[in-house]
């Protein structure tokens, strides 16, 4: 049975005094594991946000390395480290933070091959990456193993959000329910074209963060089965219900869709 240290008590003190956590609840998550898929924009925020909250174990899936461009709004990372990998940028941002917190990383590309491996010892998923081959690729080894996954988006001045929780796969629609497939390469832009604000990638992935928390501590209302939209120059959020589709073609009872799918990398669009 897992017991706080003193300093771990005084670290988490804000945490304790809430009695949805409670000591316990602090307890559960310093023996749980996410993975958050993506060291950019969104995963920036909500990897510093699961590691001060004492998310005991964060794996960390990235390719890329740092570089200045990234700098704008990848908060992980600093000036000192462009040019080494997201992953080892990110483990050292980590660690100088929360010392309770394990983190493991994996220094490439997701693919089918390695996504079920990498996905299967870990309580939940956080979708932080910038392209729809990817995301389509993660909703649905998610969605065979029966993991908890939590996407977020972003681009321009607009951010969304929605938790897939495959845990119970007869109630909660996936990704594809709310796109069957990918869209043809061009017809959405990416960041790189259509510019992003750095701080919308904070908010989203703080989102992100906080709905991973509820998820381990099994508390509120997660959300599954809603679409958060942001609007950042009005300020304005909305909820949008997303329901299963009973024609989709990785959850229903028409699924045609029996194992992993990798589509060409070539749309690199955050919606």
């Amino acid at each position: 049975m897992f017991r706080l240290t003193e300093e771990q008590i005084k670290r988490y003190a804000r945490h304790i005094i809430l009695p949805e956590v409670g000591g316990k609840g602090q307890e559960k998550l310093l023996s749980s594991k996410v993975l958050v898929i993506g060291a950019g924009g969104l995963g920036s925020p909500a990897i510093f946000y699961l590691a001060a909250a004492g998310v005991g174990t964060i794996g960390i899936v990235d390719f890329d390395v740092v570089d200045f461009s990234n700098l704008q709004r990848q908060i992980l990372h600093t000036t000192d480290r462009v040019g080494i990998p997201k992953v080892e940028s990110a483990k050292r941002t980590v660690e100088a933070l929360n010392p309770d917190v394990k983190v493991i990383t994996y220094n490439t590309m997701i693919n089918k091959n390695n996504i079920m491996e990498i996905i299967k010892d870990y309580d939940v998923v956080l979708d932080g990456t910038d392209n729809f081959p990817t995301r389509f690729l993660i909703n649905d080894a998610c969605y065979f193993m029966g993991k908890p996954l939590v996407s977020a988006a972003m681009l321009r001045f607009e951010g969304q959000i929605t938790v897939f929780d495959f845990r119970d796969r007869e109630n909660s629609p996936c990704y594809r329910c709310l796109y069957p497939e990918p869209p043809p390469p061009g017809l959405v832009p990416s960041c790189q074209e259509a510019g992003i604000l750095g701080s919308i990638g904070g908010i989203m992935g703080c989102i992100q963060a906080t709905e991973a928390i509820k998820l381990l501590l099994g508390i509120g209302e997660p959300l599954v089965g809603k679409l958060l939209i942001m609007d950042a120059l009005s300020m304005d959020f909305r909820k949008v219900k997303l329901r299963k589709d009973p024609s989709c073609p990785l959850c229903s009872e028409k699924a045609t869709i029996k194992e992993l799918i990798e589509y060409q990398q070539t749309c690199d669009a955050h919606f």
